[in-house]
């Protein structure tokens, strides 16, 4: 009988600065999505199918993950919801059918840590029953109201989680928000439409220490307006964004990644602060600014998101 799966979540940190959402179904964008250059790409079985081609997708989904050449892009399968008639065979027929070829399954429209609960005990069944000894992790969507308030419980939900999304668009239909089809509100609005949702998103992932990635952005012609948003979710401090379009890739690539500049001066300040430190010194002064053991913090990020996105962060 198989051994039980390993315990630990995953050997080496993943980098998600852009997540490409392509439809399960197609055989020719699953295709394309292997060299779109994603960090991450996920075949679509929930919204990006019709019902009608919901069960024939997941075949398609198996052959795309062990078939085509994906690189170093993650590979994850966005399942239906726990509450439609599709979740649990579409969890059983990928995982059975790709086995290690599976990186992550997305999980939809979770409201609490028992949703997440459910689909882990699932997974260890699978695994165990398959042999796998590298365990799948798991990402899930904050998109309802009732998800939202329990945020932080659902980022510690499960060892096996890596990342939580913020999910605009069924966040807009739960909270019965008034927005247009870009989820932007319909009439002139007070600052940050999103900002509140997004910093629980945020905060809850980095409680758990776990990663948090911005909403897509429907109208993928508009360049600017996606790499605006996706610049916005960066300085807030997300890790990365959703693609609904290739084109919408290497802007989150270069939006969610330190520049030059910005790691050259995390390593100088990191210097200076190291050798006045072995000096006895807890603070000092470069520029006309004060640089303390928090600046040292913020050093560290830019580095260590410059190694995610270089392939060069170390193992867990």
């Amino acid at each position: 009988m198989p051994g039980k799966a390993e315990e630990p979540k995953v050997t080496r940190p993943r980098a998600r600065r852009s997540e490409l959402a392509t439809p399960a179904s197609s055989e020719r964008m699953c295709e394309k999505a292997a060299g779109s250059g994603a960090d991450l790409v996920f075949l679509d079985l929930e919204d990006a199918c019709a019902p009608s081609a919901k069960e024939s997708a997941r075949g398609i989904a198996v052959a795309a993950l062990t078939d085509l050449d994906w690189g170093h892009t993650v590979r994850a399968v966005r399942v239906n919801g726990l509450d439609t008639p599709w979740c649990h065979d579409d969890i059983i027929e990928v995982v059975t059918g790709a086995g290690a070829s599976l990186d992550v399954l997305i999980v939809p429209k979770a409201r609490s840590a028992r949703d997440v609960w459910w689909v882990d005990v699932l997974l260890t069944q699978l695994e165990t029953k398959l042999g796998l000894t590298r365990r799948i992790g798991l990402e899930v969507l904050i998109e309802e109201a009732e998800g939202l308030s329990n945020a932080a419980e659902i980022a510690r939900s499960s060892s096996r989680l890596e990342a939580i999304i913020f999910g605009a668009g069924d966040l807009s239909a739960s909270l019965r928000a008034r927005v247009d089809g870009n989820f932007d509100p319909v009439g002139e609005y007070p600052g940050d439409f999103w900002h509140f949702a997004r910093v629980q998103v945020l905060s809850a992932a980095r409680g758990a220490g776990i990663d948090a990635i911005d909403a897509p952005y429907p109208a993928y012609k508009d360049v600017d307006g996606y790499r605006r948003s996706a610049t916005h979710a960066s300085l807030l401090g997300f890790d990365g964004k959703w693609a609904i379009h290739p084109a919408q890739v290497p802007i989150a690539n270069e939006v969610f990644a330190p520049t030059e500049q910005e790691v050259a001066e995390a390593h100088e300040a990191m210097k200076i602060y190291r050798e006045s430190e072995a000096e006895g010194v807890g603070a000092i002064g470069r520029d006309g600014r004060l640089v303390d053991a928090a600046h040292m913090r913020l050093a560290e990020n830019v580095l260590h998101k410059a190694a995610l996105a270089s392939g060069t962060a170390p193992a867990n």
